[in-house]
């Protein structure tokens, strides 16, 4: 009796540090870091700036041939690691060019400029 008392006693237990940790918050992305970073969203900035705006995408809406990645309408997948992936290996067929981690500060550099494009890009519903 005294063994199925602990057992029941373990397994309450275990259960409410289950539930426990289904309440925890959760821990804040990569992209998600840098986006309430101002230094990095600057970073992020030039790195557009100067890698992707001086060559085929635009800030203001005009008229390009190469997408808008503002409007929340991402072609090649829309989640951040999506993101980083078709900025890391291109798109075939198409201008888009793979990167790579040839930014100067790496994969790092990748990941500000995802959060430049998340802080400016309108309201998605």
């Amino acid at each position: 009796m005294r063994q199925l008392i602990f057992l029941c006693t373990v397994l309450l237990t275990l259960a409410a540090c289950g539930e426990a940790a289904d309440n925890a918050p959760r821990e804040l992305t990569k992209v998600e870091r840098y986006m309430g970073d101002p230094a990095a969203v600057a970073r992020g900035e030039a790195i557009f700036e100067g890698s992707c705006s001086l060559y085929c995408h635009t800030i203001e809406q005009e008229e390009v041939d190469a997408l808008d990645l503002f409007d929340c309408q991402w072609k090649h997948g829309d989640s951040d690691q999506e993101i980083f992936a078709t900025v890391t290996t291109g798109v075939p067929a198409t201008r888009m060019v793979g990167f790579g981690s040839n930014f100067p500060e790496g994969e790092d550099d990748l990941w500000k400029l995802i959060a430049y494009l998340r802080v400016n890009q309108q309201a998605c519903g």
